[in-house]
């Protein structure tokens, strides 16, 4: 693996196209909420309002609204705000051959919630690009570092059922070299990041210890962008918060992953952290790598202030070196109304501001 991309030098950081702070540059892992022109709002698998041109015209106009309220609010690296996709996961899925959209079975997600799922049936595979497109658009939109998010093998295999292949093992490695395949075109289009979500590392710890992160390190390989993996505990859903009230006073679920990641490829570590039960001082257990960290809640709509953001990044500065802390959200923000996902973004990038300016003062 290549020397990350955003690396920090004074005065900054010359990255991609334009200059980004030396410190706590600010990012979203994901998702934000599509116009309701688009997509019916506030919830997932919302199905398009618009077809044929005029939808990818319309896509094309939210990714473009998405890119500029980043920028205006102070997001320093920008993504897509999945602007182009209906889900993190089946979206990319039905772009590949062996899978049936038609033909669908209801699984249990994340052993937590019970979805309707396209079904493998067949050897699965990549015709063309699926997010590259969007990616060389998303290029043209910004001269800010860029992130690209991808769904990760393991929590891919969770996302669908499987009637060929007999073995999560087998169907998680032939997706890790398609996303590969991905992932290296998202690179030649000018992506700076390529992030691929995992929460099903939270949930599935001996399948993630066996051959999880095996995977993962599979789709990243030969990169020279920077890469990170994003873990949580999912979306701001009832099934996800419902969940997280059984795990008990401290959610300890990242003592399975860190370790092990802590020795991986993988430059960059996403994690939920503010208004969560996770303990802050597990980022100790992947010192040295750059961390992600959620800073604004998805699962609530209270906006926060920029101090309340403020006091959550200063909480991981003993764990985690300045130079590699990266602001950001829990998670993805899609089922959030506009208007509370768009200030949260704000609270984010002022927040940053004040724990960047608190840290230059120390020097």
């Amino acid at each position: 693996m290549s020397s990350p991309t955003i690396t920090a030098t004074a005065p900054s950081a010359r990255v991609g196209r334009i200059s980004v702070p030396d410190l706590l540059p600010t990012a979203i892992v994901g998702s934000l909420p599509k116009p309701a022109w688009l997509a019916k709002p506030e919830i997932l698998w919302s199905p398009w309002e618009l077809e044929g041109d005029t939808l990818v015209e319309g896509q094309q106009d939210a990714l473009r609204a998405a890119v500029q309220e980043q920028e205006r609010r102070g997001i320093d690296i920008v993504s897509d705000g999945e602007q182009t996709r209906q889900h993190f996961v089946t979206t990319f899925i039905e772009h590949l051959e062996g899978v049936d959209f038609e033909n669908r079975e209801t699984v249990r997600i994340r052993n937590r919630y019970d979805a309707s799922v396209p079904t493998v049936v067949g050897a699965v595979s990549r015709r063309k690009p699926v997010f590259v497109d969007d990616a060389a658009f998303l290029r043209t939109q910004t001269d800010r570092p860029i992130k690209w998010a991808l769904p990760g093998p393991m929590t891919m295999i969770d996302t669908l059922s499987d009637r060929y292949y007999g073995s999560r093992e087998k169907l998680a490695w032939e997706f890790a070299t398609i996303l590969n395949q991905e992932a290296r075109e998202l690179e030649a289009a000018g992506v700076d990041v390529i992030q691929f979500d995992e929460p099903a590392f939270n949930v599935f710890f001996d399948e993630m210890k066996d051959w999880g992160i095996a995977a993962l390190e599979r789709a990243v390989e030969g990169l020279a962008a920077e890469t990170a993996v994003h873990i949580c505990y999912g979306y701001g859903i009832k099934a996800n918060n419902d969940w997280k009230e059984t795990l008990g006073s401290e959610w300890r679920q990242y003592e399975e992953s860190f370790p092990l990641l802590q020795r991986s490829s993988i430059d960059i570590v996403s994690l939920e952290s503010h208004g969560s039960r996770v303990p802050i001082d597990l980022i100790e257990l992947i010192r040295g790598k750059k961390i992600m960290l959620g800073a604004v809640e998805v699962a609530s709509d209270q906006v926060e202030t920029p101090e309340e953001v403020a006091e959550t990044l200063r909480r991981a500065l003993p764990f985690v070196d300045a130079d590699k802390l990266i602001p950001s959200s829990n998670c993805g923000m899609a089922p959030l109304r506009r208007d509370v996902a768009l200030g949260k973004l704000t609270a984010l990038a002022e927040g940053a501001r004040i724990v960047r300016e608190e840290q230059s003062a120390l020097f």
